[in-house]
This record gives C-alpha cells, structure tokens and sequence, in this order.
C-alpha cells in the first residue's frame, strides 16, 4: 500500500488476481462443475452457520453452508437464506436427518430457496435425494464409514462428506479423517468430501492430495466474526488445545434433544462435562441440574454453555475473517503441493 497525497492506493487488484490462481491451482473436477473458485465449503453447523457465514465463504470463492441444527425450523430457514439471496451468492443448506424426520417441511422450505446444494445427514436412507436432483441441486450426505457410503452413493447421492472421527459436533466417531476417505475413494466414483479436523494449510493439502474433491470446514469457520458464535465461544476455541475436546452427550440430555446415541458431540470440556460425564441417566433425572443448566447456557456461561470443536482446534491461534481463512488455506495448500511436487520433479517413478 502506498498513500498518493490525501489518496489511498492499494495493490488489492494484483493481490485479488493472485489468490485466484492460487485458488486455481487447487480447484478439482466437482470444484469447477460446481463454479467454486476454491475446494472449500463450511460445515453447516446448527446454531453457528447462519446466512452472514455462508455469504462470506461464498464470496471468499468457497460454497457457504446454512446450518439448520437441532432448534432448526422453517422460519429459520426462511431468516438466514435471506442473507446470500440478497447478495445474488450461491449457498447450501444442511439439514439433520431426525429432524426432517420430525418436520418434512424443513425440506420443503429448503427446496424453495434454490440452493446449490443440499445435505441430509446422520440418517440411514436418502429418500429425499430424488426430490432434492429433480429440483436440480446437488444432494450431498455426511457418512462416516465406508458401507454406508457405498449405501448412499447407490441411493443417489451426489457428493459425499466423508465425516471422520475428529470432527467437531455431532457425528458418529468411528473411523479417522484419512482413512474414510482413503476407504470411501476406493469403493465409489462420486465425489467425496474430506471433513474432519482440518483446520489448516496442511490439512487442507492432505486431503486434497489424496483425491478429495474438496474440504468441508467447522471449526475453522466457527471461530470467524461471520459465526452466529459468541466472542466467548470464539475466545475459547482460539485459546484451546488440540488434546482440549471430548466426544459426549451430557448436552444433548441436558438440553432435551432427540440425537440418537450413535452420534455423540465433540465439544471442548468444561465443568458441565466434568461434573456429569459418565453420569448421564443420573442427570436426566435431575431436574435441579437441568434448570441449573438453561440458566446459565441462556447468561452465555461457558462452565455450562457447551462450544463444538474439532481435534484441529488447537491450529486455531488468531481471528480470521472467512475470507482470510479461505485465502490463507489455499496459499498455503499451493505451497505445500508444490514443494512436494518439486520433490519429485525429474524421478521417473514413485518409491
């Protein structure tokens, strides 16, 4: 930057032309069908990725994600699509399996808004997905192990999120990042996405290297100013440990929600998880606790107010607006798979 008299003149024109061959230089086959100028789409975390989050990341070139969580409904929907309409930005929706169960018009209203994509998750069958491809928007689901992969890719799925165990929020933790993906490339042609703890440049070139179409990001894009987190939640997530978080279902007892048990939630630990861990069916039937516990998760007491986190939380040190996030990533990501390979460069065979 240079200042010109009272002007102000900015390199942001060649700055902006670099990202985007940065950003090139990473895109994959399901990246440039689906007009992403980078492989990156944030999770859609329920309660944390509202319509600000997924206008940011679209705009940063990524695919925004709107999270319709377990106190999702229509006219949530409805509040957060508003957001990237407004602005002409393509999005997603997520949408919880259960709770479409519950509510068939979370899906409806979904369909409505002409989202690029859709992803039902934590479920055992895609009977939506036909709905979804007629209405033509991609229908995307989160698996977490290679059957079941297979399963929903002759169900019609689109594009799959291989969901491994480190990631933050719910999920069922049963096989690592790598591996699924690794698995789940080796029995389906469809584009699979990698989510999973990766909160980094590295992370990022990992999963890429190994074939993933794209990486599908929360803990990175929960602790951006864009979230619908607090400045607490973001100031935890920021100054915690990679060993800091737990996979639990203290919270989902305590605030009553319908989760099956097969998907507890990897939250960072706090007192609340401390007290009650290992003591879930004396909890549920405390009511004195319970009331504790809406009380102080509604003062917005983090000794109570549990925060989702992943494994790559403890990458997590500054705050990154989306675009930074985006931005810095794929720098990285470029740099990373070009000095590998120029390892390799002039070797006629890998060993």
């Amino acid at each position: 930057m240079q200042f010109v008299g009272r002007r102000v003149v900015t390199d942001a024109p060649e700055r902006a032309g670099k990202v985007l061959t940065q950003m090139a230089e990473l895109s994959t086959p399901w990246s440039r069908a689906m007009r992403l100028s980078a492989p990156i789409l944030n999770a859609p975390m329920g309660g944390v990725a509202g319509g600000r989050l997924a206008s940011a990341v679209s705009r940063a070139g990524g695919l925004g994600m709107i999270g319709v969580g377990s106190a999702g409904s229509v006219e949530l929907i409805e509040q957060e699509v508003a957001y990237p309409l407004g602005l002409g930005l393509p999005f997603g929706i997520g949408i919880l399996d259960w709770a479409l169960a519950r509510e068939p018009r979370l899906l409806d209203e979904a369909i409505a808004a002409s989202p690029a994509l859709i992803s039902v998750s934590f479920g055992d069958a895609w009977p939506w997905a036909g709905r979804v491809r007629d209405a033509g928007i991609v229908a995307a689901a989160q698996i977490s192990d290679v059957e079941t992969a297979r399963r929903a890719a002759d169900a019609g799925i689109d594009v799959l999120v291989a969901r491994g165990a480190e990631g933050g929020g719910h999920g069922e933790p049963l096989v690592g990042t790598l591996p699924l993906l690794d698995g789940v490339l080796n029995v389906t042609s469809i584009p699979v996405l990698a989510a999973g703890g990766i909160s980094s440049s590295r992370g990022l070139a990992a999963v890429l290297a190994a074939g993933a179409s794209g990486a599908w990001l929360g803990t990175a894009f929960a602790a951006c100013p864009e979230s619908l987190a607090s400045d607490a939640a973001r100031t935890a997530l920021l100054q915690a440990m990679d060993t800091d978080t737990v996979t639990t279902r203290v919270f989902d007892i305590a605030l009553g929600y319908p989760w099956p048990t097969r998907y507890p939630e990897r939250v960072l630990r706090n007192e609340f998880w401390e007290r009650w861990a290992g003591r879930e069916d004396l909890l549920s039937a405390d009511s004195d606790a319970l009331s504790q516990f809406v009380e102080a998760r509604g003062q917005g007491d983090l000794g109570f107010a549990h925060v989702d986190a992943g494994q790559g939380v403890g990458g997590l040190t500054e705050l990154r607006t989306a675009s930074e996030v985006v931005e810095r990533m794929c720098a990285g990501a470029v740099d990373l798979l070009g000095i590998w390979q120029s390892l390799g460069a002039g070797k006629g065979s890998r060993e």
